[in-house]
């Protein structure tokens, strides 16, 4: 089957985005019982599917706090790991940050369901708590415990997709922003694109993400190579499968540098773009199927 015939819904992935976004107070590290009505969702949704699902907690400044894990195939195979981040930044309903990402999540793992591909690996999807400052680049994260976890027990790990921030989009004639200059000469200036962001040394890994997404979706995938991990590159779970040298990559509408709303209240679900999102997914999908 192609992927332009996969039933992928916004229509499912709205209803995911609405449901993290309406929880109350904010799904933030403070807010334990919202974080926890994040994850129980997101166990929820995974446990319709046909899968091997699990939790992995982990205890920071005496809080218990949960990664949730479905996994598909070779269960005792190498391993893929497909990842986002459920929690917010402040006091924000964080539609695009990160519930958009999440919802990509959930429909990758809900084609994996349903088209039931032969596989010789193992899928892992993981919801991720404490992304987020005060949290973000301590091995507090919620991806570091998971990373750490595979590292340590010398699991081989053939690689990693980190969902972040997938559903704010516009045509609008210079809607996209850069860093530099120089790369508004590169990249388009509508910021209606997806991007594949990896780190120098796994350039072609990169590229294969980014031919499998474009082959498989009709949204434009773009992509960019960082000599390392500070800055720009690491802003999101993947940089902490980087640290074992497991390739790895974020999808990303490019966040601040093109949407207005990051980490304000103004995230909100109707600033998305739910037939885009349904491409990036569609996109990622080959990817974690056809690597």
């Amino acid at each position: 089957m192609s992927n332009s015939t996969l039933d992928v819904s916004p229509d499912r992935i709205y209803k995911d985005v609405e449901v993290l976004t309406t929880i109350q107070p904010a799904r933030n590290y403070a807010n334990l019982a919202s974080l926890n009505k994040a994850a129980d969702y997101i166990h929820q949704q995974f446990g319709q599917l046909d899968c091997q699902l699990e939790e992995q907690t982990f205890i920071v400044d005496g809080k218990t706090y949960r990664n949730i894990i479905a996994s598909f195939g070779k269960l005792d195979g190498e391993r893929v790991i497909v990842g986002a981040h459920y929690d917010v930044c402040g006091d924000q309903p964080g539609a695009d940050d990160n519930a958009s990402a999440v919802a990509g999540l959930l429909e990758t793992a809900r084609l994996l369901h349903a088209q039931k591909p032969v596989l010789n690996y193992r899928i892992d999807f993981v919801a991720y708590s404490l992304e987020e400052p005060p949290y973000f680049a301590t091995e507090q994260m919620g991806s570091a415990v998971h990373a750490k976890y595979l590292h340590d027990n010398q699991i081989p790990v053939k690689a990693m997709i980190c969902y972040e921030m997938i559903g704010y989009f516009s045509d609008k004639p210079y809607s996209q922003q850069f860093p530099d200059p120089a790369l508004s000469k590169i990249y388009p200036n509508k910021g209606n694109f997806i991007i594949v962001v990896g780190i120098q040394g796994q350039e072609t890994f990169v590229k294969n993400v980014q031919m499998l997404m474009r082959k498989h979706s009709s949204i434009d995938v773009q992509s960019i190579t960082f000599p390392n991990s500070e800055g720009l590159a690491g802003l999101s779970d993947h940089r902490n499968y980087w640290k074992y040298k497991y390739p790895a990559v974020m999808i990303n509408d490019t966040s601040f540098l093109r949407n207005p709303n990051y980490h304000k209240k103004s995230d909100t679900i109707d600033t998305l773009d739910f037939k885009k999102m349904a491409e990036v997914v569609k996109g990622v999908y080959a990817v974690v199927t056809q690597l």
